[in-house]
């Protein structure tokens, strides 16, 4: 029987399909019928061990016979247009009726006959189950000696920099996770980069996340993996968008804290400079140091105020903005950003005025007009900038209703 709810979609139901499942094996297949055979029994001998009435859910986008025969196994087959690894799972959504879900591939790469520890995690209240190749085994000849030793625990070690987190193996393709938590997770990510989003958003949400070990075999005879399918390059490609995500998602750990710092250091520079050049010892400090003084200082404000946006429109709930909103209060703030503008005109329009009444010519090179005059092109960037920014951080809050049709 078939069921459709999308005009690109069409799930074929099999004549004994389970009712009320438990959990629900969710895994993309393209061209597999050398292995789905096997691997839709490993999943019903997983589910029997793991003692649960689960549903094996097939995303397919075939042009071989591996529908028909997952099918007539009694899986049940959500036939999709070819549109990417992360969309396979985004068009699955509607049709998962299990309260956990375990992902994966359907090349018997990842031994589902084994599925047990995922949802035992997940019975036990964890909502993210992360598989590791690196905690389990890894038969020779499974992976690439690059992926090995190079890919997999660089781009490891980066995500657990940035988030500070503790995973031993991102890129593991089988995964549990709590419905409850996939439907909040709301993943976007139509290819290859679905993988580091989910592990990102784990991280974001602060879920309740366990490693489980897991096995990991080498392909069946006759089989080319889906990277050498796509060409030599294709590992290159989704390592990329992988780090690609990795630093969206994080993007404030490149740019408030080293933008803060420029900043400060900006001020060292230029304020004490205000009112003339300083030596100490053989060095002298003049209007230069206050003009590299007053960019690093614009440069670090900037990149700050950006870090603040980005951990605001990354977090998931309110708590950023909630912080970031008690920390620049919208009255106090916009006055002091007008009164530094204003201030800043000042400083700068005493040197105007100097030019003006002095046939406009300029001071001799180190007056203090020219030093006050920086120092206050400076304090018109901040106010200006902090007022923009003040105006943009609380325009995070606005809402709107259903749009009229």
């Amino acid at each position: 029987m078939t069921d459709t709810l999308d005009t690109d979609l069409e799930l074929l139901v099999p004549v004994d399909d389970v009712t009320d499942p438990e959990v629900s094996i969710v895994v993309p297949a393209l061209n597999e019928e050398l292995t789905i055979s096997d691997f839709v029994e490993w999943c019903k001998e997983g589910l029997s061990k793991a003692g649960t009435v689960g549903e094996i859910l097939i995303i397919d986008s075939s042009t071989d016979e591996t529908a028909q025969r997952a099918l007539a196994l009694g899986a049940r087959v959500l036939k999709t247009p070819k549109r990417g690894l992360g969309r396979a799972y985004i068009d699955a959504i509607p049709f998962i009726r299990g309260k956990y879900v375990i992902m994966g591939d359907a090349d018997c790469t990842y031994d589902f006959r084994e599925i047990k520890p995922f949802v035992d995690r997940l019975r036990e209240g964890y909502e993210f189950a992360m598989g590791s190749r690196w905690r389990g085994s890894i038969e020779a000849g499974s992976m690439p000696a690059l992926h090995k030793y190079v890919g997999t625990p660089i781009t490891t070690s980066i995500l657990n920099w940035l988030y500070g987190s503790r995973f031993t193996d991102i890129h593991c393709g089988m995964r549990g996770i709590s419905m409850d938590a996939l439907l909040r997770m709301g993943i976007v990510s139509q290819s290859w980069e679905y993988a580091s989003e989910m592990v990102l958003k784990s991280v974001r949400m602060d879920l309740r996340t366990a490693e489980v070990p897991v096995n990991f075999y080498k392909d069946r005879e006759g089989r080319l993996s889906h990277h050498k399918r796509s060409g030599w390059f294709s590992p290159f490609q989704a390592a990329w968008i992988n780090l690609r995500a990795m630093f969206i998602y994080r993007a404030e750990f490149f740019a408030l804290k080293p933008g803060l710092l420029l900043f400060a250091l900006g001020l060292l520079l230029t304020l004490p400079l205000s009112f003339g050049t300083i030596s100490i010892g053989a060095a002298t400090f003049s209007l230069y140091g206050m003009l590299l003084g007053a960019t690093l200082a614009t440069l670090g404000l900037q990149s700050f105020f950006f870090g603040v946006l980005a951990q605001v429109l990354c977090d998931y709930g309110t708590t950023a903005r909630e912080r970031w909103t008690r920390v620049f209060p919208y009255t106090g703030t916009v006055f002091l950003c007008i009164g530094l503008f204003v201030l800043g005109v000042g400083l700068t329009g005493a040197l105007a005025i100097h030019f003006v009444t002095n046939n406009f010519t300029l001071p001799p090179a180190g007056a203090a007009l020219d030093h006050l005059a920086v120092t206050g092109v400076l304090f018109m960037i901040i106010g200006f900038s902090g007022f923009c920014f003040t105006l943009l951080l609380y325009a995070t809050n606005v809402r709107y209703g259903p749009r009229n049709a």
